[in-house]
């Protein structure tokens, strides 16, 4: 039997998702399973894009690795029990790449360095002129604009700016309901 290789495929579009504060509620280095929150709306936000034939991919900093608040087995654990929930809401995730490192390691990997990206690009072939990133820090929106992804949703509870962002929401519910009325213009 001959395989094709995911990457001579067509190239398809994206959505790059953060994790804390856009997946979950960002409760400050979040690694056990009890304290993980998903957010109001994410189920039917990510689903709208994947009608569209959006593959989604999560790429997450993980400093708390690098500096010792919990292990790479805690993380493991907790992503293996999130992948499971999105999955019973029929959501399937392609990949989730992490950064374990802290600032000062200077790393590829961390964003808005492009590590994750490229490490995604190596193994699905992505349309990122078509593609969207969804974050909640300055670094997630200059992870995209590093890597030439045009789309762009901040998400922004408080009343911190992020820059350079296409669109700007004070919560992933009000994202979800504007994506739904403009998917057709938009996705």
């Amino acid at each position: 039997m001959v395989r094709t290789s995911i990457l001579s495929r067509k190239p398809q579009k994206a959505l790059f998702l953060d994790r804390d504060g856009i997946i979950n509620i960002d409760h400050g280095y979040t690694y056990k399973i009890e304290d993980f929150e998903f957010i109001e709306g994410i189920f039917d936000l990510i689903k709208l894009f994947m009608k569209q034939g959006y593959l989604v991919f999560i790429i997450t900093n993980q400093s708390g690795i690098g500096r010792g608040y919990y292990s790479l087995k805690d993380f493991e654990i907790l992503t293996k029990w999130m992948l499971t929930q999105l999955r019973k809401k029929e959501i399937e995730i392609q990949s989730i790449e992490h950064c374990p490192h802290i600032a000062e390691d200077a790393c590829h990997c961390r964003k808005p360095n492009t590590g994750m990206i490229e490490n995604i690009l190596e193994h699905y072939n992505i349309d990122l002129n078509r593609s969207w990133l969804i974050g909640d820090k300055q670094s997630d929106i200059d992870l995209a604009i590093n890597s030439h992804i045009p789309y762009t949703i901040s998400i922004s509870i408080t009343s911190k700016d992020i820059l350079n962002s296409q669109y700007s929401f004070n919560s992933i519910l009000s994202c979800k309901e504007f994506i739904e009325k403009n998917k057709d213009n938009l996705l």
